[in-house]
């Protein structure tokens, strides 16, 4: 797996665990860290965003290739 679909993927789900503790506890982990509202803060937010958006290049082009099947599980080829 290339680095940056690594690196993204783990924002993604650091932006889905902090959204998780946001809806269960009412508390913002990277607010938290680095400030509410600061310059870091927003940093962290805007590329979450935007990992989000590169994700789904692997996840259409795997769609297109029929990697991934209905069920979710990806389809080994032979």
């Amino acid at each position: 797996m290339k680095f940056i679909n690594v690196l993204t993927l783990l924002l993604v789900i650091i932006g889905g665990l902090n959204w998780g503790l946001v809806g269960a506890f009412d508390f913002d982990l990277v607010a938290a860290i680095f400030g509410p509202g600061s310059m870091l803060t927003r940093l962290v937010y805007i590329l979450v965003g935007l990992s989000a958006l590169y994700q789904l290049v692997p996840l259409s082009r795997s769609m297109a290739t029929n990697e991934v099947g209905a069920d979710g599980h990806i389809v080994r080829r032979s």
